[in-house]
């Protein structure tokens, strides 16, 4: 039976900070009733650690090698048919209120109607990114620090309004007759707990003072030395303005409260859905678009390949939906793409054009494919393409320049000990490298975006003039002005 479907998507959410995933001190009671009312997959993962590319994946439903939008430069222009584009032309109404990150205002991106979206900024976004090799190093990287702490931002003001106009789109909805029989579509997307790590200080001061732990092998001499983290490291320096602990725990307590906001906020959503008699016809996705490093081994932002960052929260719920369930099994943000067509009542294999997604509702039941699911990065901060597979219990990163990485998630959850260079492991590399050739083919991949990028460097002026125009650190929200530094 066709029901409505509720998106709801985060930006930067670290799937480890979340109260039902154990975290030690971060409230969450609104995610934390909706993963007991709903399914919880414990390892979904994002097409990419990175805005642009993330949400240009969980539009068309495909891997970023599929479509080709590498990264923060090179954003979803409506030309590959998205989910939402397939649900408007089946005749339904599918709505978004809030961040979209895709290129144009103009352009047609297959909703029905878009509110308040968020773009890249003119149609370019982050020009810096497309060099990939010399990294310069980004201003914008300041601001970390130097923002970090209680107050607003004109992000927390934009996520209040996103919540506002879904309240309100949910209100109006339950009030039309016409199309009663029609499910509808919302897709509701948050800016928090993306940096600035500006918090509203009701939920700032619920975690500062309190005892809390340093991010994972902060230490300098715990950091791993591997090539691409240093990479990015190096042109990231969000680290070099940290003084002292107490910078990096107001850091910490900035993002904590930026997840109580964002859980406040989805709570009053998911309180209007229950209160207009929708939540009992209404399946709910909630998710990220990635996470964050949020400090441990030195690192902050996105772009790497720990479970931290290419992980992503996912939880559905909903009448359709096992209660009370957690899935161990790997899935990916191309899985969403099917299972929302399905939601109302659309055919997947009547539009499956080369998508490697399987519907969330059968996962959640307990099928179990056999299939490879990857993640793989493309921008900045990285002088090479990376490549991120689950092969049962290990995890391997390929790198098409650098040495390849390999944890076994099962008894090194933290991915502490890299074994990618331990001779007594080169039968399981070799096995994850054929798992990871048979859904990319990697130094291909590598070759293909960086030849598009540096097309796309010179259009803009070439890397000097990039450098130049300066780095923006994140998008402003609409109406805000840009700060380039």
């Amino acid at each position: 039976m066709a029901n409505n479907f509720l998106v709801i998507m985060s930006d930067e959410h670290n799937p480890k900070v979340m109260g039902h995933s154990a975290h030690p001190i971060i409230q969450t009671p609104n995610l934390n009733a909706l993963a007991k009312r709903g399914t919880v997959f414990e390892h979904a993962y994002t097409t990419s650690p990175v805005c642009i590319p993330a949400r240009a994946g969980f539009a068309a439903g495909k891997y970023i090698n599929q479509i080709g939008f590498w990264d923060n430069a090179d954003a979803y222009d409506g030309s590959i048919p998205s989910w939402h584009h397939i649900i408007r032309d089946n005749g339904l109404n599918v709505t978004s209120i809030g961040k979209l990150h895709f290129r144009e205002y103009e352009e047609d991106h297959g909703f029905t109607e878009e509110q308040i979206p968020m773009h890249i900024l003119k149609g370019k976004g982050d020009l810096l990114g497309l060099i990939r090799d010399d990294l310069p190093k980004r201003g914008g990287s300041k601001k970390m620090a130097a923002l970090a702490g209680p107050g607003e931002s004109q992000y927390t003001f934009y996520d209040k309004e996103i919540c506002s106009k879904a309240q309100i789109w949910l209100h109006e909805k339950a009030t039309k007759e016409r199309d009663i029989d029609k499910p509808w579509v919302l897709f509701v997307s948050f800016v928090a707990p993306h940096f600035p790590l500006t918090a509203p200080p009701e939920h700032y001061y619920k975690y500062w003072g309190k005892k809390l732990r340093m991010p994972l092998m902060y230490a300098r001499e715990e950091r791993p030395k591997h090539p691409y983290l240093e990479d990015y490291r190096n042109s990231f320096c969000y680290d070099d303005y940290f003084e002292n602990e107490d910078q990096v725990k107001r850091a910490l307590c900035g993002y904590f409260g930026l997840v109580s906001y964002l859980d406040e906020n989805i709570g009053k959503i998911l309180t209007t859905l229950q209160d207009l008699g929708f939540a009992d016809n209404t399946n709910v996705i909630y998710t990220s678009d990635h996470g964050d490093n949020l400090g441990a081994r030195g690192l902050w932002g996105k772009s790497t390949m720990y479970e931290e960052i290419a992980g992503v929260p996912l939880i559905m719920a909903g009448p359709n939906v096992p209660k009370g369930i957690r899935i161990k099994t790997p899935v990916s943000h191309v899985d969403c793409f099917p299972t929302i067509l399905e939601g109302v009542g659309i055919n997947f294999e009547t539009v499956k054009d080369g998508h490697p997604g399987i519907s969330l509702f059968d996962l959640a039941k307990g099928y179990k494919p056999d299939r490879t699911v990857l993640s793989e990065y493309h921008g900045m901060g990285s002088t090479t393409g990376a490549y991120a597979i689950r092969n049962g219990k290990w995890k391997y990163v390929y790198y098409a320049k650098y040495p390849a990485q390999l944890f076994d998630l099962e008894n090194d959850p933290d991915e502490i000990n890299d074994l990618g260079q331990n001779a007594d492991f080169t039968s399981i590399l070799a096995e994850c490298h054929i798992k990871l050739i048979s859904v990319c083919d990697p130094d291909e991949t590598d070759k293909r975006a960086k030849a598009r990028q540096a097309e796309n460097l010179a259009a803009n002026g070439g890397r000097e003039a990039v450098i130049a125009r300066g780095d923006i650190g994140f998008t402003p929200a609409p109406g805000a002005a840009a700060d380039f530094l």
